[in-house]
């Protein structure tokens, strides 16, 4: 296992709980939209990657036969478990796994997603080969991560500041190194949109280490006006907010 994927099981087991009621990985809008892509079908097969405590393969499981959804952190999939015993759902089945080695046949699934996850895997085009030869011919990815637009020093700022926040994050992508590295592993992208919310600066602080938490204050304050705007860095109701990039995309393989 290389080092992020170490530590994201060590951070993520802690954080685990959080992920349960977290706002943003629960909104149901963006989960909506994620099924208005998916396109599920009664018959199929899904496969959702990096799970977390299952959201994503929560909100696709009314419309497909059965879903396996993966995870590295065995506490994460504690968490899921107990939202699947509260919610009545029983066509989802947890396992532990790493997306650069899935534990499954060429061409299981019509179906994978992946949400708030790729930005954490350590080789992103394994990854997406891995996912590509489990899904059936035409069968369908769709991703919801953190991403950046882009411009320089946008991309290289959030980024820095990603590590500060969680040491396991690897990179958030720009819409055009998504759609070069899906094409090269052979899909076809079918859509994708990026978009931004601004945030309290405390989604980037709340349970960081204090020493990660003083580098992300030290960053913003050296910000100078130009890259404040950049980075919409600005006080709403007394808080600091800021922005974040997100994609959505949608691809079916070729």
């Amino acid at each position: 296992m290389s080092k992020p994927e170490q530590l994201a099981r060590r951070i993520f087991a802690e954080r685990a709980a959080f992920y349960t009621t977290s706002a943003a990985h629960k909104d149901p809008q963006v989960l909506a939209k994620l099924v208005a892509l998916a396109t599920p079908q009664p018959d199929w097969q899904a496969l959702d990657v990096a799970t977390g405590t299952g959201h994503t393969a929560f909100a696709i499981a009314p419309y497909v036969d059965h879903v396996i959804a993966t995870d590295l952190t065995p506490e994460m999939l504690k968490e899921a478990r107990k939202l699947q015993a509260g919610n009545g759902i029983t066509n989802v089945e947890f396992r532990v796994a790493d997306v650069h080695v899935l534990p499954f046949e060429d061409a299981s699934f019509d179906l994978v997603t992946s949400r708030r996850a790729p930005h954490h895997f350590s080789d992103i085009r394994r990854a997406l080969r891995e996912m590509r030869r489990v899904l059936r011919p035409g069968g369908k990815l769709v991703i919801d991560d953190r991403s950046v637009p882009e411009d320089d020093f946008v991309d290289a700022c959030m980024n820095e500041l990603d590590v500060y926040h969680d040491s396991s994050h690897v990179r958030e992508y720009r819409p055009s190194e998504w759609q070069h590295m899906l094409t090269e592993t052979g899909f076809v992208v079918e859509y994708m949109e990026p978009y931004s919310k601004h945030r309290p600066l405390t989604s980037l602080t709340q349970d960081v280490d204090p020493e990660d938490v003083t580098r992300i204050h030290a960053r913003i304050a050296a910000l100078n006006e130009a890259q404040r705007d950049a980075m919409r860095v600005a006080e709403v109701n007394g808080e600091p907010y800021i922005n974040h990039w997100f994609i959505m995309l949608a691809a079916r393989v070729a």
